[in-house]
């Protein structure tokens, strides 16, 4: 009796591979084994960097939101503080926006929080 191989599902499986592959550099396109090995690589940076993108993201808001904060002379962590107590609840996401595209709305922000803290301005 003849051997069975199952080819098209074989085929099958590696066109999906290399469908994948597709546009990285070198053998590792091509070659099914390297392909093989780049791809579960590619997945486990895809899956890590999803999760670090959000820190990043945050990172960044923070960082917009301290410099803005700074140039109306408080510091990062005292604005912060000074909306919680003011009961003013926006996110880090909305704060960046806001500071860098409405700079007039955030030193309205910033005074409420000196307000909250006590600290004159």
């Amino acid at each position: 009796m003849p051997r069975a191989t199952n080819a098209p599902a074989r085929k099958q499986r590696r066109k999906k591979l290399f469908k994948l592959t597709k546009g990285y550099w070198g053998r590792k396109k091509n070659v099914y084994k390297l392909a093989k090995n780049q791809l579960e690589k590619s997945l486990q940076y895809a899956y890590r960097d999803r999760r670090n993108r959000k820190r990043e993201f945050r990172r960044l808001w923070i960082l917009r939101i301290n410099a803005a904060a700074r140039q109306h002379g408080m510091k990062y962590s005292q604005f912060i503080r000074g909306l919680k107590l003011s009961g003013i609840d926006l996110n880090r996401k909305v704060l960046a926006d806001i500071a860098v595209n409405k700079p007039e709305a955030f030193a309205k922000l910033v005074e409420e929080a000196r307000k909250a803290l006590g600290i004159a301005s």
